[in-house]
């Protein structure tokens, strides 16, 4: 049986990361102006490029639309409470990759600036705590 504060703590953890996400959706979009980290598409490919310096230019490209593809349904599905567990474990696993790429292509320091780590673990808790 779950009590309210344990249902309001994952109600407010989904929310959390799905208004994380579709920030950051709206920074490489240009939503946020003065305040951006990118600022404009081009740049969020430039950073996804220095990330994913791994693969092939055009699977760079590709990773930059998958990955706000999927911020953008993960970010909705989270919202809505559909599918919470699955939802949740592909958000961590999408965190969770980001984070890895962050490390291994900028140091260890950029995902724990930014909270990466903790987002990923974040939604694998929700995932945990989730029935379906």
């Amino acid at each position: 049986m779950v009590n309210n504060n344990e249902r309001y703590a994952r109600i407010f953890v989904r929310m959390a990361l799905a208004v994380t996400m579709l920030s950051a959706v709206a920074d490489r979009f240009g939503f946020w102006g003065d305040n951006a980290a990118w600022g404009n598409w081009q740049n969020f490919e430039r950073y996804t490029r220095q990330l994913t310096f791994f693969l092939p230019e055009i699977l760079s490209k590709i990773s930059a639309y998958a990955a706000t593809f999927l911020e953008i349904v993960l970010s909705l599905m989270l919202v809505l409470g559909f599918k919470t567990k699955l939802t949740s474990i592909a958000t961590g696993c999408l965190l969770l990759i980001f984070a890895l790429a962050m490390s291994v292509s900028l140091g260890i320091k950029a995902p724990l600036d930014y909270s990466v780590w903790v987002g990923s673990a974040a939604a694998f808790l929700v995932a945990s705590q989730s029935k379906s």
